[in-house]
């Protein structure tokens, strides 16, 4: 046996129909569609829809409650703050706003606010303030030497 004489067994593969071409192909003129309605008409996907069965979406359980007015905020960890300070992309002099840490690059927008959560090892003494943070993530700053105060006294739980 050759490569050029390998074949698959008889009947293994299918050619597939060709849906439309004709009245000879046996499935021409409507190709299979049936005659008018929604169905029949191009760019139409009933999606969800099992053929009058109870949905799928509809037959699993419900669970939980989604707030539609919730907050939802930029994270940082400290220990990224740290590594920023260090690389000299975030001045710990001067006071750390949400503004400075948007400009730096650490944090793409502030979405409602920047909460600082307190993975990650943190030395530097600075000056932070921002919307919301960890209990661990003051006392990780604080520890440090510095100080953090939260704006907004709903986002820091």
């Amino acid at each position: 046996m050759k490569l050029n004489e390998l074949r698959d067994n008889p009947g293994a593969t299918k050619s597939r129909k060709r849906i439309g071409r004709g009245p000879g192909s046996g499935t021409g003129k409507t190709g299979g569609r049936g005659i008018k309605g929604q169905k029949s008409r191009s760019g139409v996907a009933i999606k969800g829809y099992e053929g009058g069965q109870m949905p799928l979406y509809q037959r699993l359980p419900k669970r939980g409650f989604n707030k539609p007015n919730r907050k939802k905020f930029a994270v940082v960890n400290l220990g990224l703050i740290q590594k920023f300070i260090d690389a000299k992309k975030l001045d710990a002099k001067g006071e750390i706003t949400e503004d400075t840490l948007v400009e730096s690059g650490l944090v793409r927008r502030k979405l409602d606010g920047v909460r600082i959560l307190a993975k990650g090892d943190f030395s530097a003494k600075v000056k932070l303030n921002v919307t919301g943070a960890s209990k661990s993530a003051v006392a990780a700053v604080e520890s440090a030497g510095g100080s953090l105060t939260v704006t907004s006294a709903s986002a820091a739980e």
